[in-house]
């Protein structure tokens, strides 16, 4: 079923992730991109029409065959569920409040989890920082595979396989990398969202639970938008660690796909990472890039030499400060 891929650990490097010394060599060179940092309201209505699209699809796949359960759960569901992570991402980084009210955005954020039918936002939010501050760094950015996931998805079939099942890797891996204590706030994640299950459930029946449930899992595995997940970080060139797409999918995921953008710019909403592109061109025109996620997907599928290991990682030096 393929070959045994070349690598056979990750890319370990020894310098700093390259992003801090971008932004500072950008923001000295294009000062007018500060004006870019502030909260996207839009966003608060965006995810507000998402949410009641969501609850409008519950209502109508309850009575429609399974066949046509499962359908809508991947045409339709599948796309508003990832798009729905992807606005949770914006809203970890305080893209619809601002900083000021970090609180209001970890509410919204909750309420945003609540289609997806698996709590998810208060998690994310608190390791997906630790991904910008310590990219790839060991033991600490679970976005990084495991060594077991880097051993055995080797071959092209076992690849395929872990990309159908990237949501359950996703979930399971930061308990084996970096476990953290529970906090108030995720209790109250998981809690806000059994009832709400249990609330669908109840008013409109198990194809509706199944619809919610199976769209996000099928979403966030073998999906045209999951491409982002390889895309953003997985070692297609040597010696390139973050690489941005600039394809039409990034009509749907808040503009994810300019990751080179969001690294150096975190703090600046997604709708504005294109404007950033635009101001610091002579930055980001010869960096690699993309415009297929779908061909990311075949290319990691069907390459011999990628893998779930082609990642650069690092020992992290000094203090290390987590959320």
């Amino acid at each position: 079923m393929g070959n045994t891929v070349a690598r056979e650990d990750f890319e370990w490097v020894y310098t700093d992730q390259p992003h801090a010394d971008r932004r500072k060599e950008i923001l000295a060179k294009h000062p007018e991109i500060k004006a870019l940092m502030k909260p996207d309201y839009n966003l608060i209505w965006v995810v507000v029409l998402m949410v009641l699209a969501q609850l409008t699809a519950f209502y109508l796949v309850k009575d429609l065959d399974w066949k046509w359960v499962v359908f809508w759960a991947y045409v339709f569901g599948s796309c508003i569920s990832h798009s729905m992570t992807l606005a949770i991402h914006e809203i970890s980084h305080n893209s619809a409040f601002g900083n000021s009210k970090a609180m209001w955005n970890r509410w919204f954020g909750i309420f945003a989890n609540l289609p997806l039918g698996l709590p998810y936002s208060i998690s994310f939010k608190r390791y997906h920082m630790d991904h910008h501050r310590y990219l790839g760094g060991d033991g600490i950015d679970v976005d990084i595979p495991t060594n077991f996931e880097g051993w055995f998805f080797c071959t092209r079939f076992r690849k395929f396989i872990w990309i159908v099942l990237q949501p359950f890797f996703y979930a399971i891996r930061p308990l084996c990398i970096n476990p953290k204590p529970i906090t108030r706030l995720e209790v109250i994640n998981l809690l806000a969202q059994l009832s709400f299950d249990v609330v669908i459930y109840y008013l409109w029946g198990v194809k509706s639970t199944f619809y919610m449930l199976a769209g996000s899992v099928l979403g966030l595995g073998l999906h045209p938008i999951s491409g982002h997940f390889i895309a953003e970080h997985y070692m297609f060139l040597k010696g390139h660690e973050t690489y941005s797409y600039y394809g039409p999918l990034n009509l749907l995921t808040f503009n994810v796909g300019y990751h080179n953008e969001h690294h150096d710019f975190p703090n600046i909403p997604g709708k504005s990472l294109p404007l950033v592109k635009k101001i610091a061109a002579e930055y980001y025109d010869n960096l690699p890039q993309y415009n297929s996620w779908i061909k990311v997907l075949y290319d990691f599928v069907m390459d011999d030499t990628i893998s779930p290991y082609s990642r650069m990682k690092r020992h992290l030096k000094g203090e290390v400060k987590q959320d």
